[in-house]
């Protein structure tokens, strides 16, 4: 199997993309850390993956809390092989409308989360020579969103930080890169508070005339995790049916 004998931490992996990159790398042979802010939700995951993963709840925006789920992965599977940033939020709202608190909390969780998370598992990492980090970032970060500027802003962000990162890393044999989905049917973009006017113009603009769903970027995110991808670094691959076209 593709992650036979690997060790996978996916965040925000209680539900939507997160869950399905959780459980597409169990299903190819991965122990996971199934890492969520909703301890209940971590476990929905967990007890779905036929005894391939434990639940592990931080909020990421926390270096603390971090650090403290990473030593709980590590002291249970020895290490960790892959890192998967996925945990992510978003409150709709006009930029000249926003206010300062969800401003930085958007950035807390998109941007500094990531952040923090990599800086918790990328030592041992280095100390062992092998790493593979996956982001996921989002089609918001490279042409920007109507009422997103504060997730848009953290997506593009976070793929300067992975560009970044795959150059002072890959001598110490860590690949990482970033994924952009297009709108993908998750709880996020079916909520009632999503606007329906922005799911209406991705679709308009999507030439398969589909929203994605989590397992289009899970079998992608399986695959840049992989050692078949090992000569993949600093990359910006984005499932998108054709919106960015």
């Amino acid at each position: 199997m593709r992650h036979a004998d690997k060790v996978a931490l996916v965040t925000g992996a209680g539900s939507g993309i997160g869950r399905a990159i959780a459980i597409e790398l169990a299903a190819q042979g991965a122990s996971v850390a199934v890492l969520d802010v909703d301890v209940a939700k971590a476990d929905g995951t967990a007890a779905a993956l036929n005894g391939m993963g434990i639940a592990v709840q931080a909020d990421i925006s926390a270096r603390s809390e971090v650090e403290a789920a990473v030593g709980q992965v590590i002291e249970e599977f020895s290490r960790i092989d892959i890192l998967v940033n996925n945990a992510a939020i978003v409150e709709y709202c006009l930029f000249r409308d926003m206010a300062d608190d969800v401003w930085d909390r958007t950035i807390a969780v998109n941007l500094k989360g990531p952040y923090n998370c990599t800086k918790a598992v990328i030592e041992q990492m280095v100390a062992r020579g092998y790493g593979r980090i996956v982001n996921v970032s989002s089609v918001a970060g490279i042409t920007g969103s109507p009422r997103a500027s504060h997730y848009s802003a953290a997506k593009a962000g976070l793929i300067g930080l992975t560009k970044t990162i795959a150059k002072e890393l890959g001598p110490s044999g860590i690949t990482i890169n970033a994924i952009a989905p297009g709108l993908i049917d998750t709880p996020l973009t079916l909520a009632p508070t999503y606007p329906q006017d922005i799911r209406d113009r991705y679709l308009s603009l999507t030439p398969l005339g589909r929203f994605g769903q989590p397992e289009d970027v899970a079998h992608l995110a399986s695959f840049l995790a992989s050692d078949e991808a090992s000569f993949i670094t600093g990359q910006v691959v984005s499932p998108n049916g054709g919106f960015l076209i």
